[in-house]
């Protein structure tokens, strides 16, 4: 179980690390934090990303949709401090 898990979170990376050249043009960043055993995933939005009034959007319209296309297992991606 614990292989799987680390490749589900490795597959995660693998999607943040697709959309992250997008946040850094606007000079913003996203970093992994935690994939709960309900695989929900926790990430803090950083840069100008932190405290945008477009962070939500760009959380669940886009980090979200990328993450669960890429990774059908996952169920949620929230914003952590």
């Amino acid at each position: 179980m614990e292989q799987d898990k680390q490749t589900i979170v490795n597959n995660i990376e693998e999607a943040l690390n697709s959309i992250r050249p997008y946040l850094n043009a606007d000079g913003g960043d996203i970093t992994l934090i935690e994939v709960t055993d309900e695989f929900v995933v926790k990430v803090r939005l950083e840069g100008s990303c932190q405290g945008c009034p477009l962070s939500v959007q760009t959380l669940k319209g886009g980090v979200e949709m990328v993450v669960k296309k890429s990774v059908p297992q996952v169920t949620e991606v929230i914003s952590v401090e």
